[in-house]
Formats: structure tokens, sequence, C-alpha cells
């Protein structure tokens, strides 16, 4: 959100009890005679970000994406051992009798004389040496499941950024447009006041144009305070997936608690806790475990071997002499150990070397993250560094201003100052109250920010629970 600059100049005109008594801008006497706003009441920050997290589609894409990477991995589990195929069969054949050795029959497919015959069965095989196939291929499994859920843990993150931001900015918006809407009530009551001094013929007439132009540009800047605060709305109902009736409740703009610590804590958290660095290792092992796969495929597959078959064709003779074969009528099964050797060398080599070069890329990757992510850390930090800084810098400007205000407010009282001697210091005191409310914006949102490229939720105050 842009900031709110000192051109709010008619601001110089919160001369009221409450300005003097550094009330928040955020928290305005109403004028004499109106009735107080009814508090708002909606969704807080924790809420919005449930509901972000709930319905937001580009979560809701990653969630299905780690649904499909689990399927995957359930896949990859079940399918050494489901090697096995059935098949079944009925159909029409010619009644045919005798032995091997004579037959009044001929041998022809068709004829006259045609009855059902059927025949089931069942084969496979179950792998007990594979060296290491089925290892390694789980474990790729499981390293591509982990990238889904950091996939997951990082849509999560930016869209609770774009959720804080606009949080942050609803709230600063809406500050600011209390305190011009408080400047411009009380800017009209001096302009109507120097309006009657000048048809006397006792009033500045510079003085009240000066005026006029301040309140002019008061108005501009709340509408530019509305225009903030309608994008910053729009923005938090399409991210929290709310349409009707979604407000925030009706709380000031506050310092989140956290405070800076060393940089290297935030350089750690990013190591340990960054998606990008997770997927990264990820990413490795994946590889790795690919590498050893390939590997192993020059070696044999050793497994159970298992069969069983039921024939039966009525209307043909079955013939038992067991050196005669009866595909029609049969009812058998076996079970041995079997042997299965691809001997593609030249293919499993160049499968190898593709695996290694994978490998290779994978770890540049994860060196690459690594370095990236210390960047953006560090950068986040000065950002977070220079908004607290400016933060503090700015409250203790207020804090000099506002006695500033009191000392020629009293000196007003006892007739040392005249009225005119207010508007400076009233003018500096709401300008420096403005600059407080932009800087904890800019603290919040870069707080928020280090979040996200820490990986570290609790830096950015209230989140749903994960």
């Amino acid at each position: 959100m842009r900031r709110f600059g000192p051109a709010l100049v008619g601001l110089a005109l919160l001369l009221g009890a409450g300005l003097a008594a550094g009330r928040s801008a955020s928290e305005p006497r109403p004028a004499d005679g109106v009735a107080p706003l009814a508090p708002r009441r909606g969704y807080d920050l924790e809420r919005c970000l449930a509901l972000a997290e709930r319905n937001f589609p580009k979560i809701q894409e990653a969630r299905a994406k780690l649904g499909k990477k689990r399927a995957e991995r359930l896949r990859s589990r079940t399918q050494p051992y489901d090697d096995f195929d059935a098949s079944a069969g009925i159909a029409l054949a010619p009644s045919v009798g005798g032995t091997s050795i004579y037959s009044r029959n001929t041998d022809v497919a068709i004829d006259s004389d045609m009855a059902l015959a059927w025949q089931v069965g069942v084969s496979g095989s179950i792998p007990l040496l594979t060296f290491g196939k089925i290892a390694n291929a789980w474990e790729a499994a499981d390293a591509n499941l982990a990238v889904g859920q950091q996939e997951l843990t990082k849509a999560k993150q930016e869209v609770m950024l774009d959720v804080r931001r606009a949080y942050y900015g609803l709230q600063f918006a809406r500050d600011a447009l209390l305190l011009a809407r408080d400047a411009e009530r009380r800017i009209d009551k001096y302009v109507r006041a120097l309006e009657r001094r000048v048809q006397e013929g006792e009033g500045d007439e510079i003085a009240l144009l000066k005026l006029k132009v301040q309140r002019a540009e008061l108005t501009a800047r709340q509408s530019e305070a509305k225009k903030h605060e309608a994008t910053a709305l729009a923005g938090l109902r399409f991210l929290t997936g709310i349409t009707q009736g979604f407000d925030i409740p009706d709380e000031p703009l506050t310092r989140l608690p956290h405070r800076l610590g060393p940089l290297a804590r935030y350089l750690e958290a990013a190591r340990l806790n960054r998606p990008e660095v997770n997927m990264a290792r990820a990413g490795v092992l994946a590889r790795r475990a690919q590498v050893r796969l390939e590997e192993a495929r020059a070696y044999p597959d050793v497994a159970v071997a298992a069969s069983w078959k039921w024939a039966r064709a009525p209307e043909r003779t079955d013939q038992r002499n067991p050196f005669v074969s009866d595909g029609a009528n049969v009812l058998g099964f076996g079970v041995g150990l079997g042997l299965k050797w691809n001997l593609d060398f030249l293919s499993t080599s160049a499968r190898l070397a593709a695996a290694r070069a994978d490998l290779e890329v994978a770890r540049a990757s994860e060196r690459f993250a690594l370095g990236g992510v210390g960047a953006e850390v560090e950068g986040a930090y000065a950002e977070a560094a220079d908004a607290a800084r400016r933060l503090e810098a700015y409250a203790e400007a207020a804090r000099y201003a506002k006695q500033w205000l009191v000392k020629v407010q009293q000196g007003i009282d006892v007739g040392t100052f005249e009225d005119e001697d207010l508007v400076d210091p009233a003018k500096e005191y709401a300008q420096q109250r403005l600059s407080v409310m932009a800087a904890t914006y800019d603290y919040n949102v870069a707080m928020a920010r280090l979040a996200l490229v820490t990986g570290w939720d609790l830096v950015a105050g209230a989140g749903p629970s994960r």
C-alpha cells in the first residue's frame, strides 16, 4: 500500500484535547452531538489465515497434487507384489473323442456338432531378490511425496504473506481515514469561524484561502484512503473465499510483538524450514535413489513364480496320458523359483549416465537454493531492521511533537502564545502520527516477509495451526 505522505497539511487543525493528550488516531473522539460508530465485528487475522488456507485455489491445487503423490507412493509400495494375471474364457468347441493313437474325428475347427468349453487361469510372481530395485523405488517415491508436502507448505506461506499484507493494509487505510475524517471535522469548524471573521472585517482572507486549499487536499487524501481500503478488502475477500458479509474487527494497526534477533538465527531457520531448501534436499534424495535403481537394473531379479489353470471341454475326450498335451481338459498348478534378467546393458549404461547427470543437477539446485535463500533472508532482515528503526524514530518524533504541542497550548492559556502559534506543532504532530502508522504497516509487512523467507511463521505472529 502506498504511504500517505506529509501532504496532509489540513491535519494541522487537529487542535482538540484528544490530540493534545496523545490519543491514537484510530480512536477518534466523536464530534459533539454525533453518536460514536458501533464497533465493527468480523474476521480477525488468525481466522482470515485459516480461511485462506482452506479456501484459496492455489492451496487447494497444491493439496490435490499432494494427494496424487500419495497415490503414487502407495502404487510404488504395491506394484512389485501385484504382478499377477488372471484370464478366463468360454467358447464353442467341436465334439471330439478318441486317444492320441486313434480318433474317428478329424481336426476341423468347426462342424455341426459343437458344445461349450471354458477355461480359467492365474499366473504371476513375487520378487524375492531385486538387488535394491524395490527399496530404491520406494525411497524415490518417498522423496517425491516430501517434495509435494513442501510445495503445499510453500503455497500456504505465500498466501499467508498476501493475507497479512492485505489485512494490515486494510487496518492502515482505516486508521488513516479516521484520522483524516477527524481532521476534516475540525478544519470545517475553523473554516466557518474564519469565514465569519473575514465577513466582519477582522479575519485574514489569505489565511482563509490557505485553509480552504488544505481542506481540499484533505478531501483528496480521504479519497486515496478509501481506495486503499476498498482494494485491501477486495483482496481479503478473494483470499479467504468469503464474498458476502466479510469484514475485519474494528481494531487499530499495532506493531507485531516479535523483536528482531541476530541474523544467524533467521539464516539457520531458513536452512531448516524453508520449503524451497527442503524441496531441493528431497530432490537430491530422489535422484540418488534413481541412480541406485539404475545400477540395480544390471542385476537379475529372483522371484517365486506360481500359476494355476483349469480348462474343461465336456464334449472332448479327456486325455490322461501325461505325455499327451491336452489344453482343453486340464487342472494344474505350479510353484517355483524364477530368474529374470534383462541383458540390455548398453541401454542400462545410458540410463545410469542420465541418472547421474540428473543427480548433479539436483545437487547444484540444492546449492543454489541454499545460497539464494540466504540472500533473501539477509534482504528481508535488513528491510525489517530498517522498518523497526524508522518506527522507533517516528514514535520518538511524535512524542517530541506532542510535547511541543502541549507547551504551545499551555502558553496560549497563559497568554504567552497566540492561537496561530499552534498551527505548526499541530501540523507536525499529525504528520508524525501518520508516519508512525505507515512505519507500523511497513514493519508488520516486513516481518511477514521475513516469516516467508525463513519458513518460520511465528515471526509474523498469529496464524492457523498447521
